[in-house]
């Protein structure tokens, strides 16, 4: 290669997964080049653009993942394994999930997201099944900062709230499949009428992500006993628990003092510790 695409090249090569979730501008910036080269480069490997380059390096990073994933973890869990093999495999399972997640997430997305949420009249988050409990605790925890919240796992409910969002709500539809009925119709109602939507999915071409305009994607495998929705809980709540944080450093005041009388109010429920008397010493479990 000429010398300029073979800098184009050496910086996809050196981080590939990387490299795939890059604009064209981040790219040129990386490789010392520009968006004229990297177009060049896209069509010098018989891409017609820059959007189809990155999904074959997305695709073929994803590939290599799976292989090293079978290599790592092996058979799955069987009926007569010990708890020691269960635990390896349950616990290896998760933590390798949460760092895909993770090095996949967009945080120019998660920016958008929680600054939406910090100034939002009303966020509505909806999910069925597992993902109903992952917006449950999206719910609690945002309320605690004071941002009307409401999560809802009745699709008639969720569609007559989403009905009554305007401009500057947010809707956060949650589904790993991302082909879940009901939380496409929310969201999608939720945008008619001026809200901004979120989808939290693992599937980032799913129906959900289209109707989104917003997508927050997460990593999802099933194993033996555990299908890829519940498997996917980790990498949502990671997902929700970054924008719950950015929520919070942007609205500190606000956050510290609405903590402050949380914990307060609930101090008396709880024992204190061995040794620690008073009301000071109760925290809450918040």
């Amino acid at each position: 290669m000429p010398e300029a695409l073979r800098k184009v090249a050496d910086a996809i090569l050196a981080a590939p997964a990387e490299a795939a979730r890059l604009t064209i501008v981040d790219l040129a910036e990386r490789s010392a080049t520009s968006t004229a080269t990297i177009t060049r480069f896209c069509r010098a490997l018989g891409f017609t653009g820059y959007a189809e380059l990155r999904v074959a390096v997305a695709t073929e990073t994803g590939r290599v993942a799976q292989q090293t994933w079978q290599t790592d973890i092996g058979r799955e869990i069987l009926p007569d394994d010990s708890l020691d093999r269960v635990l390896s495999v349950v616990s290896g399972n998760d933590i390798r999930l949460i760092q895909e997640t993770g090095d996949q997430l967009d945080l120019a997305v998660v920016e958008k997201v929680a600054q939406a949420v910090a100034r939002a009249g009303r966020v509505l988050l909806f999910g069925v099944s597992s993902s109903a409990a992952v917006a449950s605790e999206m719910e609690y925890r945002l309320q605690r900062m004071r941002v009307p919240t409401w999560s809802r796992s009745d699709a008639h409910t969720a569609l007559t709230d989403a009905a009554l969002l305007g401009q500057g709500d947010v809707a956060i539809g949650i589904s790993h499949s991302g082909r879940t009925r009901e939380v496409i119709e929310v969201l999608a109602e939720s945008g008619s009428h001026g809200a901004i939507t979120v989808a939290v999915t693992s599937q980032p071409r799913s129906p959900l992500a289209e109707v989104a305009e917003l997508v927050l994607t997460t990593a999802s495998r099933a194993t033996s006993y555990r299908s890829e929705g519940f498997a996917a809980i980790h990498s949502q709540l990671l997902v929700l628990d970054v924008v719950y944080v950015s929520v919070a450093q942007r609205t500190y005041e606000r956050t510290k003092q609405a903590f402050d009388v949380t914990v307060r109010a609930v101090a008396g429920h709880r024992l204190p510790e061995q040794g620690l008397t008073g009301p000071g010493s109760a925290e809450g479990d918040i």
